[in-house]
């Protein structure tokens, strides 16, 4: 989504940030699974080790951010959910559905279900986004319409959308504890530990894979949008139905109900994903904090994941009715948010793999050393960079 946006506003002037801050934020993600292979436990215990100051900061960040970001997720989904369905006529009630449905598939505790359906649902959305690409770039881009202007980039307007960008691409620093937590439910599920670099090259092959997506759907939203003189709706199924257009325009409409069947598959994966992490996260740091006992789990606990599903779920659905129709001011508010947690979270994970609490031999490379000190002071700049814009203007 905010790639399309950003296209349609800025065209590939925005494609070389796109491409920064997927690299720097690479190494962030990457020490999640680092971490759990390497010491069997979340990197979210580790922020125990840190002190638990760091372990409260974590948990306060997690809730300030949790329902703007299930929100706006959910939100969207809802809008591919009516117009694949053609059902805008249910309202507030569609996404009520979802959040139902996701909510149960959850609470049933079917973990490999979950990691079964998001592989399944990547393999068609890395299909239909690489010909529509490819399709894309053989009718190459369409010509302004007269009277064109294009958006200014460097102003209080332009950055704040820079930033909302950023937030997610490809998603937010803070969900690199959901990897561990990943990690080792996979682990749990299979009866099986591999081995560190088997870790780390499923993490990284999938990490450049999302990276090229990410550069597709830039070029797709320039090709297609960029000079056409329209405005991306705000409303979500008239959004919803907008980006499938983009799909349609280019490998033609036939392929109309695979790509709204596709975009509404991969949009769902992403609520189910993002209800099961907060809910492992947050139980997992109550665990800790308020458990006496230094262990893997406690059993005192068991019932909390299901009661942070139906927490989460209804406090997501209080922000979408509160926002209504402004589904860009959703998006953006729960973006520009994750950006501004992301130096907090990146400096934690640094300090846990490159420390006293990981072995030498499980620590990442001097490069990705030096790659983490870079995106730690990208991150940290922009969100400065943020504040003062915001408060100037």
């Amino acid at each position: 989504m905010q790639s399309t946006r950003a296209d349609a506003d800025f065209s590939l002037l925005i494609l070389g940030f796109v491409i920064i801050v997927t690299l720097l934020k690479y190494p962030f993600f990457e020490y999640g699974s680092r971490y759990a292979n390497s010491t069997q436990t979340s990197i979210i215990d580790g922020y125990k080790k840190l002190g638990k100051p760091a372990l409260w900061l974590y948990f306060l960040l997690t809730i300030a951010s949790m329902f703007f970001v299930t929100g706006a997720v959910g939100f969207v989904a809802a809008g591919f959910f009516e117009n694949l369905f053609g059902i805008d006529f249910l309202g507030e009630w569609s996404i009520i559905i979802l959040f139902a449905i996701c909510v149960s598939i959850l609470a049933v505790g079917k973990y490999h279900i979950l990691d079964s359906l998001i592989k399944i649902i990547v393999i068609v959305l890395v299909i239909s986004t690489v010909s529509a690409f490819l399709f894309a770039l053989y009718n190459g881009p369409i010509e302004p319409v007269e009277g064109f202007v294009p958006k200014e980039l460097w102003n209080a307007s332009g950055i704040f959308f820079l930033l909302a960008l950023m937030g997610w691409m490809p998603t937010a620093v803070d969900l690199s504890s959901w990897n561990s937590l990943w990690t080792l439910e996979r682990m749990k599920q299979t009866n099986y530990k591999p081995k560190l670099k088997e870790t780390l090259f499923e993490f990284r092959l999938t990490y450049f894979i999302t990276g090229i997506l990410a550069v597709m759907f830039v070029t797709l939203g320039s090709f297609i949008f960029y000079g056409s003189g329209e405005d991306l709706p705000n409303n979500n199924s008239l959004f919803a139905n907008k980006v499938v257009t983009l799909y349609t325009q280019t490998i033609g409409d036939w392929s109309y109900i695979i790509i709204a069947a596709s975009a509404f598959t991969v949009v769902f994966s992403i609520i189910i994903a993002v209800l099961d992490g907060y809910s492992r996260s947050l139980k997992r740091t109550i665990e800790l904090l308020f458990s006496k006992k230094e262990q893997k789990t406690s059993p005192k606990f068991n019932k909390l994941y299901v009661i942070f599903l139906f927490v989460i779920a209804i406090g997501a659905l209080t922000i979408i009715f509160q926002f209504e129709n402004n589904l860009k001011e959703l998006v953006d508010f729960a973006t520009v948010l994750s950006f501004l947690i992301a130096p907090v979270i990146a400096v934690f994970n640094f300090r846990l793999v490159t420390g006293k609490h990981l072995p030498k031999d499980s620590q990442p490379s001097m490069l990705l050393k030096l790659l983490s000190f870079a995106g730690i002071i990208f991150l940290s700049g922009f969100a400065i960079v943020f504040i003062i814009t915001r408060f100037q203007f």
